[in-house]
Parts: C-alpha cells; structure tokens; sequence
C-alpha cells in the first residue's frame, strides 16, 4: 500500500493542476474579452456594453472560484479516504502482529512445558535408576556384613571349641 503522505501529495498535485487549468482558463477568457474590447477601439463605449463585459469577468471569476473550492473539496475528500486505508491497513498490520506475537508465545510456553516435563521425566527416571542402585548396593553389603558376621560367629565358636577342649585337657591332665 503507498504511503499516505504519498497518496496526500499526488492528491495536492491534481488538484495545483486543476486549479491551474481553471486559472489557465479564466486568465484565457479574460486575455480573450480584453483583446474584444481592444478590436473594437470605440473611443466611447456605452455603458451597457462595459457592464455587461464586466459582468462576465465576473461570472467567469465566480465560475472559476466555484471551481477550486471543488477541486478542494475533492482533494480534502480524496486525503480522508486515503487516510482511513492508512488507517485499516495499519490495523490489520497490528492485528496481525499480535496475533503473531501470541502465537509465538503460546509456542514457546508450549516448548517450555514440554522441556519441563522433559526433565521431570528425566529426573525421575535417573532418581528411580540411582534409587535401584542403591537398594542393590544397600542388599549387597547388609548380604556381606551377614557372611562376615557369620564367618566372625563361626571362627568365634571354633575359638571357643578349641579353647573349652583345651580347658578340659588341662583340666583332665591335672584331674589325674
């Protein structure tokens, strides 16, 4: 779409254009009647005929007159239509611009969510695998401090078998 200030200025220029024509056309109708008035060389004319020749200048200049306030009204007529195409399409270039700029919102919130639940997911699934890891390495060493303490019960009671056998030898070497 052209530029309203543009669109005003070619307005202004048909309408310098148009008054030019009418001041063009009236300055011809005056060259005209004074060039009549000139031919006819009468050193007296009668007052009727003057009259009547300024009435016409003068109807002409009204024409004339009538003429630009058109070409006025035409240009002023011509600028607010221009103007409220400006007006419209910078409406529709804002509408769209919002409803461009909430989309790209509503995409990135969008984006966003899914990256949370992303990492949620994510945080979830490697706090889960740690967890299980844990409980294995947990039931692993409770299993290993089971067979030591097993293994510790089991070298403690053969310590203490050995050492009652030997209080009993001692004690039967000495009964005798």
């Amino acid at each position: 779409m052209a530029n309203p200030k543009e669109q005003a200025k070619k307005v202004d220029e048909e309408t310098e254009e148009v008054v030019e024509e009418t001041a063009e056309a009236v300055s011809e109708e005056v060259e005209q009647m004074s060039a009549e008035v000139e031919e006819q060389e009468q050193p007296a004319r009668p007052l009727e005929e003057v009259l009547g020749q300024a009435e016409k200048a003068y109807a002409a200049f009204m024409d004339a007159q009538r003429q630009v306030a058109s070409a006025y009204r035409t240009n002023e007529q011509q600028i607010a239509r221009a103007y409220k195409r400006a007006e419209q399409q910078a409406e529709k270039s804002c509408s769209e611009a919002i409803k461009e700029a909430m989309q790209a919102r509503d995409e990135a919130v969008t984006a966003a969510a899914k990256a949370c639940d992303d990492t949620v997911s994510q945080a979830e699934r490697a706090y889960k695998k740690t967890k299980d890891q844990m409980d294995k390495e947990c039931a692993a060493r409770i299993e290993e401090a089971s067979k030591k303490r097993e293994e510790a019960l089991a070298q403690a009671w053969q310590l203490r078998e050995e050492t009652v056998d030997q209080a009993w030898n001692i004690y039967a070497k000495l009964s005798r």
